[in-house]
């Protein structure tokens, strides 16, 4: 089982997932040499301090402070933590690369609506606090979107299985 399957399993409660994508992540970056590199950009799975520096090192925003931010608006985030739908396009999913600047149908390029990273973590379940914790462990993912917007989404461990 690799570290992000064990992520979604809820088997590592104490990390963080950062994803950066090609076109926000520099060439050179030292990201590039402690994380997973997908189809479009890196991932990065590190316990939940480590991964809190990383993802300011390659922001320049503060892990908890991004995620306050995004909370404000719902959205759809890959369970592969690497691409989503933006809630403030057109509803399509955009891949972090996706997108030669072409219009769609809504007359942005999708690449107005691509996803330059993300961060997520999971939380343990807590019948006390109810809703979805009573559920079971909770994955939060926080996107943030070429469009200037963030956005979250949030599932019970074992719900989406795409």
């Amino acid at each position: 089982m690799s570290n992000l399957d064990e992520f979604l399993a809820g088997e590592r409660l104490d990390d963080v997932v950062f994803f950066v994508s090609d076109a926000y992540l520099d060439d050179g970056s030292r990201l590039r040499s402690v994380g997973t590199e997908t189809d479009d950009g890196v991932r990065l799975i590190l316990d939940g301090e480590t991964g809190r520096s990383a993802f300011e090192a390659g922001t320049g925003m503060g892990a908890m402070e991004f995620a306050k931010t995004a909370m404000g608006a719902d959205g759809e985030i890959a369970r592969s933590l690497d691409g989503g739908v933006c809630p403030f396009g057109d509803g399509e999913r955009v891949d972090s690369d996706a997108g030669s600047g072409d219009d769609g149908p809504d007359g942005d390029s999708e690449t107005d609506h691509a996803v330059q990273f993300v961060f997520a973590f999971a939380e343990a379940q807590n019948e006390e606090v109810g809703g979805l914790y009573a559920d079971g462990d909770v994955v939060h993912a926080y996107a943030h979107c070429t469009c200037g917007e963030s956005y979250s989404h949030k599932w019970v461990v074992g719900e989406r299985d795409e």
